[in-house]
């Protein structure tokens, strides 16, 4: 019985969320994956009742689970998850992108997973101002450094892909921190000689994930560049609603779809719920490997194939030029769901 927190978020949260239960309560029954799973609270709606975006008893509820699943959150979104990242050294950002049939990718053979270090770089806010100028510390260490690369090269052994890890970074420019990067990346390539290592500047990365998304296999890469590199490989294989993502630690990981909150159709629902049932499904997997359990590997590919089979037959959601509601493309899955 795996415990599982489920934050439901803002905006269209609560509607994935409840596709989401709907897709984990018919793995519970007809896949033998057991869950238990508690709903809490974080974001704009817990920050306007408890005046705390992130309050103390969800992050109790997240630390007795096994696993967490977040739905997109409002304005306060930073104060959420950069929060749970570090509080939970969830160092390993997971962002993969892949094409799915009439989801108008660039091309129909693209599958990639961007590997982004999740703890530091500029992302740890340490900024402060002059007479006259802003400045902000720019932080890449050796020990994160590692640890990401490790887990790029682990990920590259682990697909069935082309079995390369392409190092991104502006070492031309940023001769300190990302010279130390791509350095470290450097030495963990040789560790793992079966996997070709490559490396390219983060702005050749950017034009050739538009070029030629197909040559990619693993990118790794620092929390800046990541963070706008796997925004741009979702648009590139047909926009943020098939883009799932994993924060993952030694000993704990958060799932959560890359887009936010998209309060202008909220309520109304038409949401595209594939970005988190596909976050739930990375979510079986990391389970079954942590604890090495066959049932929810097997009901993670059950899942990303029912995904696969209902938007082959060209079926979507209103928001996306379909003409289905967020719980009827629901359903839709869990008929194929066996």
């Amino acid at each position: 019985m795996y415990k599982i927190s489920l934050i439901t978020g803002d905006g269209i949260g609560p509607e994935l969320s409840e596709s989401a239960l709907q897709i984990l309560n018919a793995v519970h029954d007809r896949l033998d994956v057991k869950f238990q799973i508690e709903n809490i609270m974080a974001g704009d709606a817990a920050l306007a009742k408890y005046g705390n975006a992130l309050p103390q008893s969800t992050i109790d509820v997240i630390r007795k689970s096994d696993a967490c699943m977040k739905a997109p959150v409002g304005e306060s979104a930073a104060d959420v998850i950069v929060a749970l990242r570090r509080m939970l050294n969830l160092y390993a950002n997971i962002r993969p992108a892949k094409s799915y049939p009439y989801m108008h990718a660039l091309k129909d053979n693209i599958d990639l997973v961007i590997v982004r270090e999740n703890t530091e770089d500029l992302y740890t806010g340490q900024e402060f101002e002059l007479s006259g100028a802003a400045v902000a510390f720019r932080i890449i260490s050796e020990n994160a450094s590692k640890k990401i690369a490790k887990y790029a090269f682990e990920t590259a052994i682990q697909r069935n892909g082309k079995k390369t890890v392409t190092c991104v970074h502006k070492s031309n420019v940023m001769r300190k921190t990302d010279g130390l990067f791509s350095r470290v990346c450097s030495q963990i390539a040789k560790d793992y000689p079966q996997i070709k290592f490559e490396q390219m500047y983060v702005d050749a990365c950017a034009m050739n994930l538009i070029r030629k998304p197909e040559s990619f296999d693993v990118i790794v890469t620092t929390n800046l560049f990541g963070d706008i590199l796997s925004d741009e490989a979702a648009e590139v294989v047909g926009g943020l609603g098939m883009a799932p993502a994993a924060n993952i630690g030694d000993d704990f990981a958060l799932f959560e779809p890359v887009h936010g909150a998209a309060f202008d159709i909220a309520g109304k629902g038409i949401a595209n719920p594939s970005s988190f049932i596909l976050s739930a499904k990375m979510m079986l997997d990391w389970l079954g490997k942590k604890h090495n359990d066959k049932k929810c590997m097997y009901a993670a590919d059950k899942l990303e194939l029912a995904v696969y089979g209902v938007v082959k037959k060209g079926i979507k959601t209103q928001d996306i030029g379909g003409n289905k509601s967020t719980m009827e493309f629901t359903k839709e899955i869990l008929s194929l769901l066996t």
